[in-house]
C-alpha cells in the first residue's frame, strides 16, 4: 500500500505542470510541446515545437553547441562558422597573442581557412537527444529506502544508463538529475575536438566598458568572437585537429535577421545555462548572504588588486594574466551584486514566507506530514552545522587554490601516487609525467612567479588570520614556530626554495622524479598539509551533514511542486541545454529611473574616453562612427544598433546563446545579465530581470565594416522579413535557410544552371 502510495505520489508531481501555466524558467526543450508553445505561440512564435526540438528532422537544437563546456555558440554558416561571445573566446585569443602580435589587442580575422587558428583541447557538444529516465533510475526505490543506499542505487543506474547511451565511445552521455533528485534525464551529445578561432574584435570592442560596464545596462559591448568547427570526411567527429578534417557541415543553422528588434517582440534563448539554486532554502540563502559570498569578494578583491599592480607596469605580464584576470574578475563583481540584490530584494525574507506556507500546508494533512514532516526541520538544522565550516571551506577554495603555485602541486598528485605505489609500475609513472607535459607548458605560458609570491603571501595570510584555529592546516603551525607568523617570511622561503616556481626546474624534475624530491618540496608540502586537513577533518563532518540535506532537500522541492499546483517550475540550471522565451522589454531599474530596450552607437561615443582603458575606442571604429558609416547594418533611423534587451531567464553557461526570433532568426548573441537582478540565479524577478545582448546587426558591421572581412558575413544567410515576428510564411530564401543544411549539400543542378532543392528526411533514429 505505502509502494502504490509512493508511485502516485510521483506520478502527480510529473503530471502537474500539464494543467499549469509557464512563468520563469530554463526549460528543457524535449518538453516544449507539452509546457510551453501555446504560450510561446501567443508571445509571437511562429515555428513548432517540431522545428524546435526533433530528433529525426533537423532543428534549432542542432545549431546550438556547447563550447568548451563553459559557454554556448551557434552556427551561423552550413561550412560550420560558430559565433560566441568575446568572454568565453578569450582565453582562446590570448593564446595566439603575443607581444609582437597582438591579436587579443589588435582583433583578427582570418583571410582563409588557411590562416584560422587551431585550439587543442577546445570542444564543442552537440546534442543528438535527451530522454526522461526517471522511472528507470528510481525504479523501486521508496520513502523507506535508507538515503545511503538510495544514493548507491542512484549513482549506479546513471553511470550504467550513459555508459550504455556512449555506444564505445561514439557519443558523450551523461545523466542528470533535476528538481533536487525527483527527476533525472539522458542527455546525449556528439563532441567535436577540432575547433579553429576565425575571428575576433578588438579587445576595446569585446570588452568595451570593462569591470565598470559588466553586469551593468546600458551597454556597448561588441562581445562576439568566431570560431569554425571541423570533422572528418565523413562530417563526423575528431578529438583534435588532424589533417584532412574539413569544415563541418551541420544539420541545422541560422539565418541572420537584419530587421532588427522592437519593443514587444518574442526573443528565444537556446542555450546551456550553468547553475541556478532557485530551491535553495531561506537558510542556504542566509548562509550565501552572511558568509559565502563576503569571503569570496574578499579574497578575490584581494587576488585580483595584486594583479593589477604587477599588469599595469609590465605590459607582457598584462597579457599572460588578462584572461586569468577577466575570468576572477567577472564573478567578484557578480558575487558583490548577488549581494546586495538579495538586500535589497528581501530574497531572504521572501523564501521564509514560502517556507512558513509550505509547513502550514504539510500540516493540514497526516499523509502529507508523514511524507514530508521533518523536511524543513532537517534543512535548518543541516544549514546551522554546514556554517561551522564553510568559510573554512571558502578559504581553501578562493585562498589556498587562488595561489597559482598550490594548483600546480595539486596536478602533482597522481604522480605522487605512482611514485609511492608498491610494488613500483614504471609505465604508471611514465604515464603520468607524460599527462603532465603540456599542462606544465600552458601554465608557465602564463605564470609570474614574482605576482603569485605576493598572492601567496596575502591569501594565505588571510586564511591564517580569518579561519578558526580547530580548522586550519598544520603548515599554519610552522609559520607561526619558524617564521614568527609572518606568512611574507613563509612565502619567500617557499619561493626561493620550490622547483615548481619555474619550468625548467619542473621539467629537471619530471625527468627523474622521486617521491622524496616531491614530497621536500615547500610548496608541495603546504598543498599536502591543505588538503589533507581539509579531507581529513572538514569532509567527514560536511558529508555527514550533507546526507540529510540531500533527502530534505528531495522532499521539500517536492512538497513545493504539489503544493503550488497553478505554477510551473523549471527546474535548476545545471548546463544541460535549456530554452528561455520571453520578449523585447525596457525596465525600470528602480525609483526615477527607467531604461529604454536597446542602445546605439551614439553610446559608443558618450562613452569614449582615451585616458581610460576601459573606454578606449579603436580608431578605425571611431573615424567610422563620427563618419556614421554604418552600411548596410544601420536601423531604420539610420543609427547603428549595438545592444538590446529581453526578459528572457539566463544564467552563466548562457554567454553566446543565440537570441531567436518569433521565425528562427538570430537577432543577438546573450552576453550579459543586468545589475538590478543579481539574485537571479536565487530568485527570478520578472519586474527586474533583463538578458543582456549584443545586436547581430552591430556584430556584423564590426566584422565587415571595421574589420574588412566581408566573405565572413557573406558566408551567413542574411534576412529582411521586416518586423519580428512577422506575419505568414518565411520567404522561400528563410524556408531555404530553415532547411537541413545537409539536406541542401543534396541539390541537384539541373539544364540552363537552375537548382532544384529536393527536401528529405532524415530517417535515422540518432
Amino acid at each position: 500500500m505505502r509502494n502504490n502510495h509512493w508511485a502516485a505520489v510521483l506520478l502527480l508531481t510529473l503530471l502537474l505542470p500539464l494543467a499549469a501555466r509557464a512563468d520563469e524558467g530554463m526549460w528543457l526543450p524535449l518538453f516544449v510541446k507539452r509546457l510551453n508553445e501555446a504560450d510561446m505561440k501567443k508571445k509571437g512564435l511562429k515555428l513548432t515545437a517540431e522545428e524546435i526540438y526533433s530528433v529525426n528532422n533537423a532543428s534549432l537544437k542542432d545549431a546550438v553547441v556547447q563550447l568548451g563546456g563553459f559557454c554556448t555558440g551557434e552556427f551561423v554558416s552550413s561550412q560550420g562558422l560558430l559565433l560566441t561571445n568575446h568572454h568565453c573566446g578569450y582565453d582562446a585569443i590570448q593564446s595566439h597573442s603575443t607581444p609582437q602580435n597582438n591579436i587579443l589587442q589588435n582583433g583578427f580575422y582570418a583571410a582563409s581557412r588557411a590562416e584560422e587558428k587551431q585550439n587543442p583541447g577546445l570542444f564543442v557538444d552537440i546534442l543528438v537527444r535527451m530522454e526522461d529516465v526517471t522511472s528507470k533510475v528510481l525504479e523501486s526505490i521508496t520513502p523507506a529506502t535508507p538515503e545511503a543506499e538510495r544514493m548507491a542505487i542512484v549513482q549506479q543506474r546513471q553511470r550504467e544508463l550513459a555508459d550504455n547511451a556512449k555506444e564505445n565511445g561514439k557519443y558523450v552521455a551523461y545523466v542528470r538529475d533535476m528538481f533536487g533528485g525527483n527527476e533525472y534525464y539522458l542527455f546525449i551529445y556528439q563532441r567535436f575536438g577540432d575547433v579553429r578561432l576565425v575571428g575576433a574584435p578588438p579587445e576595446a570592442v569585446g570588452k568595451f566598458g570593462g569591470d565598470t560596464d559588466n553586469w551593468m545596462w546600458p551597454r556597448h559591448t561588441g562581445d562576439f568572437s568566431m570560431f569554425r568547427v571541423y570533422a572528418d570526411k565523413n562530417n563526423q567527429p575528431t578529438s583534435g585537429p588532424q589533417a584532412g578534417n574539413v569544415p563541418y557541415v551541420p544539420k541545422k543553422h541560422l539565418p541572420v535577421a537584419l530587421q532588427g528588434v522592437s519593443e514587444g517582440d518574442f526573443a528565444m534563448v537556446f542555450g546551456f545555462p550553468g547553475r541556478t539554486q532557485r530551491f535553495m532554502p531561506a537558510a542556504g540563502l542566509q548562509m550565501t548572504l552572511d558568509q559565502t559570498n563576503p569571503a569570496r569578494i574578499k579574497l578575490r578583491d584581494t587576488r585580483l588588486k595584486l594583479w593589477k599592480e604587477d599588469m599595469d607596469q609590465d605590459p607582457a605580464l598584462r597579457l599572460k594574466y588578462a584572461s586569468k584576470y577577466a575570468n576572477i574578475a567577472n564573478y567578484w563583481k557578480y558575487y558583490i551584486g548577488q549581494n546586495e540584490g538579495m538586500k535589497r530584494l528581501k530574497t531572504v525574507d521572501a523564501k521564509k514566507a514560502e517556507e512558513a506556507a509550505l509547513a502550514q500546508w504539510i500540516s493540514q494533512d497526516p499523509a502529507r506530514q508523514q511524507r514530508y514532516g521533518d523536511a524543513l526541520n532537517t534543512i535548518k538544522q543541516s544549514y546551522a552545522g554546514l556554517r561551522q565550516y564553510n568559510l573554512g571551506t571558502q578559504y581553501v577554495n578562493e585562498a589556498a587554490f587562488g595561489t597559482e603555485i598550490i594548483t600546480l602541486a595539486a596536478r602533482m598528485m597522481p604522480l605522487a601516487s605512482a611514485l609511492k605505489a608498491s610494488p613500483t609500475d614504471k609505465a604508471a609513472i611514465d604515464k603520468a609525467v607524460a599527462d603532465l607535459k603540456e599542462p606544465v607548458a600552458e601554465y608557465f605560458k602564463d605564470y609570474s612567479a614574482s605576482t603569485d609570491k605576493k598572492v601567496f603571501a596575502a591569501l594565505m595570510g588571510l586564511y591564517m588570520q580569518d579561519v578558526s584555529k580547530d580548522q586550519q592546516p598544520e603548515v599554519f603551525q610552522t609559520v607561526q614556530k619558524q617564521y614568527g607568523g609572518s606568512m611574507q617570511k613563509y612565502a619567500d622561503y617557499v619561493f626561493s626554495n620550490s622547483f615548481l616556481t619555474s619550468e625548467a626546474k619542473v621539467n629537471a624534475f619530471l625527468a627523474a622524479p622521486t617521491a622524496a624530491k616531491l614530497e621536500a618540496d615547500p610548496a608541495y608540502k603546504t598543498y599536502q598539509s591543505v588538503y589533507s586537513n581539509y579531507v581529513q577533518n572538514t569532509v567527514p563532518k560536511l558529508q555527514n551533514m550533507q546526507a540529510g540535506l540531500v533527502r530534505a532537500n528531495r522532499l521539500y522541492v517536492a512538497a513545493l511542486r504539489e503544493k503550488n499546483t497553478d505554477k510551473v517550475y523549471s527546474p535548476d540550471a545545471n548546463s544541460t541545454i535549456r530554452l528561455s522565451y520571453g520578449t523585447v522589454r525596457p525596465y525600470k531599474g528602480r525609483d526615477a529611473v527607467a531604461y529604454d530596450y536597446k542602445t546605439t552607437a551614439q553610446g559608443i561615443l558618450e562613452k569614449e574616453d582615451p585616458t581610460n582603458p576601459e573606454f578606449v575606442v579603436p580608431q578605425k571604429e571611431l573615424e567610422l562612427l563620427k563618419m556614421k558609416d554604418y552600411g548596410r547594418f544601420a536601423d531604420k533611423n539610420g543609427n547603428l544598433p549595438v545592444a538590446f534587451i529581453t526578459d528572457n531567464d539566463i544564467t552563466g553557461g548562457n554567454s553566446g546563446s543565440p537570441v531567436i526570433n518569433g521565425r528562427g532568426e538570430l537577432i543577438g548573441l546573450a552576453f550579459d545579465g543586468n545589475w538590478e537582478a543579481m539574485t537571479g540565479d536565487l530568485a527570478y524577478d520578472p519586474e527586474l530581470k533583463r538578458c543582456i545582448n549584443v545586436d547581430i546587426r552591430y556584430v556584423l558591421w564590426c566584422v565587415e565594416k571595421m574589420g574588412g572581412a566581408k566573405h565572413l558575413v557573406d558566408e551567413m544567410t542574411l534576412q529582411n522579413n521586416g518586423p519580428n515576428p512577422g506575419v505568414g510564411a518565411a520567404t522561400a530564401a528563410g524556408a531555404a535557410a530553415d532547411m537541413s543544411d545537409i539536406e541542401k549539400m543534396k541539390v541537384k543542378t539541373e539544364k540552363g544552371g537552375k537548382t532544384k532543392i529536393k527536401r528529405k528526411k532524415d530517417a535515422a533514429m540518432l
